[in-house]
């Protein structure tokens, strides 16, 4: 069970810090505040204040355009909340499944995932030279060299 919490706040903290420098900050603040609200009667106001002084760490490292600063800032910001994640998952189990559904609105679809469907393409039969195409239908597509006589 541990493992499955560490993994879940592994999860959050680096989506959440992604979050942090992107388009859509206010409604995933929003959201994350309120995450830590309903739990142990955590101020929302203090903890949207730690956020913002988080993304303003996050920022000010981006816009100094040095990626060592960049990298570390983020590693910093992922163990503070990551920790964090994990201790309100201990103190309520029930928060897993909120934190999961967090994540799901958070994260990006993986390419393939949104239908379920995946492709795996396999060659054999030896040593193959020059082009290979595998298709369904390409249409009126010609590849290769013609020989015109």
């Amino acid at each position: 069970m541990e493992a499955e919490l560490v993994a879940l706040a592994t999860a959050g903290a680096t989506a959440l810090v992604q979050q942090m420098v992107g388009d859509g900050w206010g409604q995933v603040k929003g959201r994350v505040t309120a995450f830590f609200a309903r739990r142990a009667g955590t101020d929302p106001e203090a903890v949207g204040e730690e956020l913002e002084t988080v993304r303003a760490e996050l920022l000010t490292a981006d816009e100094s355009g040095d990626a060592q600063a960049v990298s570390e800032a983020q590693a910093e910001a992922r163990t503070e909340w990551r920790a964090r994640m994990r201790r309100t998952l201990r103190a309520d189990p029930q928060a897993a499944a909120e934190l999961r559904a967090l994540l799901d609105e958070l994260t990006p679809p993986t390419p393939g995932r949104e239908t379920g469907l995946e492709v795996h393409n396999t060659m054999s039969g030896g040593v193959q030279h020059g082009t290979f195409i595998q298709a369904g239908t390409i249409g009126s597509v010609n590849h290769g060299a013609h020989g015109g006589s």
